[in-house]
């Protein structure tokens, strides 16, 4: 009797203790049934206590709060979760960028004009109708300038560019001073071809066409740095999960659900793991990038520095009226080396030496705008500013990629200690956390991830970034090598950074051959002690800068 009595008290207690834990069961499936509806899922998806497991394909197969099909539309679910905060990083990085690409290239751009609209303002106060009529010349030549800095080579050759600029406004010139004789258009080509040797400007257009090549060559290379990273970083982000890692990713974060276990969190650990391998392709673009945000900050440093885009084009006006003065005070020999070469011309008919001093003579000054007198450039700000900025963000962006897992696996996403999932159970996690790249997910426990097939669209991204810092490194050294926007088949020409050793200077002296064409000017050789021959140019010179009032010929006071 007592034995039975016994019996019955330990099948109660049986019974109580599985009623206890089926209550508790169905209790975690009500906890998992809110949860799954806050997600946006179907409630009734969820069963109302605990099944057994065994059909789920991820999931631990003993009692489950979740069937199939749960597990297929949380599998779905947890791919866009290991996204999204990858793409929220991305996103914010490719702003970042695209704002730094936006502000330098407005900035370059109204640099450009506004040294436009200072040469302008400047040489109609100073140069009146003289310069007006030759306006055109400089307007294309700050035109050239702005395509240049947006197309580079495959628009304009710019060391051409210049020389033709320097040899067009010599004839001008030469035409103005030398107003009392009449020059053919086959006399002033031969001028025209030998511009570098005349040097009436001086040494100006030498160490300008240096200045302008290595600025421009620095700031269009730097601003398609700052366009290409948000391209590669878009590009990136873009590239679809393997279902190997979308695997990972639910038994990561939605397992612990279908165990009833709703607000467990993965171990950290365990986290890296899973994301190492999801991001493998991604982090082995990191080398690259590291490299090519290095050769920016280098270029930085440059445009700071030698390159200063800001120093060579705002006082372009300055230097081209420098070039203009030394025009004006080697005039003379100018054209006794022309005439010399090319021939002695014609006197010109309709030329009156007798015109009124009061009439045409020129009373202007040469006033350059002060510092603060001249156009507010982009936003207000500088180019120091801006690259002192940039730099900033530069350096933070670097080991971007390989370090995305510890960024997404920290926080309210991980559980420290040993109060997390591992994968199976709440518990610590044993596994030994494996390194970034393709090559180190051979050992990951966690995701099955192929290494020898690297992502196609971030080998491509490798292969730009390496290009880009080519050209980056080549900049850095005043050479353009870009070949990108050259679309009219002439590739792979460079417009180097020019030469600025003594050896590279024409000799000043020399004076060139006699044109072989017979239909070019007679050559007249003038004799250098010969008055006869250097008297009557010396004598209408300053009748001419008189009696002309040749405003592009007046002196100028710094």
């Amino acid at each position: 009797m007592k034995s039975l009595l016994v019996l019955g008290v330990v099948n109660a207690l049986v019974v109580l203790v599985l009623s206890g834990t089926a209550e508790q069961k169905s209790k975690n499936c009500n906890e998992v049934r809110a949860a799954y509806s806050s997600k946006g899922f179907n409630v009734n998806d969820v069963p109302n206590k605990g099944v057994n497991g065994a059909p789920l394909k991820v999931c631990p197969q003993g009692f489950s709060c979740c069937t199939v099909e749960m597990e297929e539309k949380l599998s779905q679910q947890s791919h866009t979760e290991i996204k999204a905060p990858v793409s929220v990083l991305s996103t914010n990085l490719q702003s970042t960028f695209r704002q730094r690409y936006d502000h330098f290239d407005k900035f370059f751009r109204e640099l450009l004009n506004n040294a436009e609209v200072s040469l302008h303002d400047m040489f109609v106060r100073t140069y009146g109708m003289m310069y007006i009529q030759n306006a055109e010349l400089f307007k294309n030549f700050f035109k050239a300038l702005t395509r240049y800095y947006a197309s580079g080579s495959a628009a304009v050759n710019l060391e051409s560019m210049l020389s033709d600029f320097w040899a067009d406004l010599l004839e001008r010139m030469f035409r103005l001073v030398n107003v009392q004789y009449e020059f053919s258009d086959a006399y002033m080509e031969c001028v025209s071809r030998h511009t570098d040797q005349l040097q009436p400007f001086g040494d100006v257009p030498r160490k300008l066409r240096i200045q302008l090549t290595r600025a421009f060559v620095a700031a269009r290379a730097f601003v398609r740095g700052l366009a290409i990273m948000p391209e590669v970083v878009d590009k990136v982000s873009k590239v679809s999960a393997s279902p190997s890692c979308v695997r990972a990713a639910m038994k990561m974060l939605y397992c612990p659900y279908c165990s009833g276990q709703v607000a467990l969190k993965p171990c950290q650990n365990y986290c890296l793991n899973v994301m190492r391998g999801c991001l493998a392709n991604q982090a082995d673009l990191d080398t690259e990038w590291n490299n090519f945000l290095d050769a920016m900050i280098n270029l930085a440093d440059r445009l700071e520095g030698p390159f200063n885009f800001e120093s060579v084009v705002d006082p372009i006006d300055v230097k081209i009226s420098d070039a203009i003065m030394n025009m004006q005070e080697n005039s003379i020999q100018v054209s006794q080396k022309v005439f010399h070469g090319c021939g002695q011309p014609k006197p010109s008919m309709t030329f009156r030496a007798t015109r009124s001093l009061k009439d045409t003579s020129f009373t202007g000054r040469f006033r350059p705008y002060s510092p603060d007198a001249r156009p507010t450039t982009a936003a207000g700000t500088s180019l120091d500013r801006l690259t002192s900025e940039v730099k900033k963000k530069l350096k933070h962006a670097k080991k971007f990629w390989s370090t995305l897992p510890e960024t997404v696996c920290a926080g309210e996403r991980i559980a420290p200690g040993d109060e997390c999932w591992n994968g199976t159970a709440k518990s610590r996690y044993q596994s030994v956390v494996i390194g970034n790249g393709l090559a180190n997910q051979v050992s990951n426990p966690d995701v099955d991830v192929d290494i020898t097939k690297p992502d196609i669209v971030i080998r491509s991204q490798i292969a730009a970034l390496k290009e880009m810092t080519t050209w980056l490194k080549a900049a850095h050294s005043g050479i353009d090598i870009s070949v990108d926007d050259d679309d009219d088949g002439s590739g792979g020409e460079e417009s180097g950074s020019g030469c600025d050793s003594p050896s590279c200077e024409t000799d000043r002296d020399i004076y060139f051959p006699t044109p072989a064409n017979p239909s070019n000017p007679r050559v007249n050789p003038v004799v250098v002690g010969d008055k006869s021959a250097v008297g009557p140019h010396r004598s209408t010179v300053a009748a001419v800068l008189c009696c002309l009032g040749l405003a592009l010929l007046a002196p100028h006071f710094r």
